[in-house]
């Protein structure tokens, strides 16, 4: 079975498949360090979605890839001198998502997966918001969750943002937006709280307070390679989860 996103269908194409499952991914634009391009949690969340789905479709399962939101949740963004970095609120967020939901219940479409790219988008809550609301089943998937185990034994010097991780990524799927011999350290300051420090307590961070390039963690050991190895573990991981969802009947103890 071949696979399409949503955006290159016909009419003719999209009407012709049953579709029991969708995927909607969540990007961001805002900057990365000094070195990669804007739009890079929306390159990376779009790019594994067609991976996975792709992956999907090698099994004869069709999954309808929707376009990403190339926006996030940037509230802390907004003081980083010269930047450009587009925001919405939660709040608003959670009225995009629950307006597409609504929009695939009524065609019938009773499966989504929320694939997040975006460290500032919490989708959990939305979830719990719109659980007594739809017959939709919404799962959430924060795709660099599903490589923790792994990050390690790749990476030399795991990060947070615009890191080893995500320049490697940026180096498999779009290295002509890479600049790699600009990149800036990526050195976070850490907060005076312990608790903060140790993880036990969380805060929003003023991003212009906490690193002057924009980053967190080096990116300066990324490659191709790295970046490769990892999609295609991201690949074969989110694409066997959608096989396995569109598989499963959506019945009266679903999913359990």
């Amino acid at each position: 079975m071949d696979f399409q996103p949503l955006a290159d269908m016909t009419h003719a194409q999209v009407r012709a498949t049953a579709w029991e499952v969708a995927v909607l991914p969540f990007g961001a634009t805002e900057p990365h360090n000094l070195h990669l391009p804007y739009g890079t949690d929306t390159f990376q969340v779009e790019r594994i979605a067609r991976e996975a789905c792709a992956w999907a479709a090698q099994q004869d399962v069709p999954v309808l890839l929707l376009p990403a939101l190339p926006f996030g949740v940037n509230t802390n963004y907004f003081r980083i001198p010269g930047a450009v970095a587009l925001s919405i609120m939660p709040s608003t967020l959670g009225k995009i998502i629950a307006d597409l939901v609504e929009s695939l219940e009524r065609q019938g479409i009773r499966k989504l997966l929320l694939l997040n790219g975006h460290g500032g988008n919490e989708l959990k809550p939305i979830l719990r918001e719109l659980f007594p609301r739809t017959t939709v089943f919404i799962a959430l998937c924060d795709w660099y969750r599903m490589v923790a185990d792994v990050q390690r034994e790749i990476f030399s010097a795991p990060g947070e943002h615009a890191d080893e991780m995500e320049t490697s990524l940026m180096l498999a799927i779009r290295p002509d937006l890479v600049r790699l011999e600009q990149a800036g350290p990526g050195y976070a300051k850490p907060a005076r709280l312990e608790a903060v420090q140790r993880g036990w307590v969380s805060i929003t961070r003023p991003w212009h307070l906490l690193t002057e390039d924009t980053g967190v963690g080096d990116p300066r050991s990324a490659t191709a390679e790295k970046g490769q190895r990892l999609l295609a573990i991201l690949r074969q991981r989110l694409g066997d989860f959608l096989v396995q969802l569109a598989r499963t009947p959506l019945d009266a103890t679903f999913p359990y």
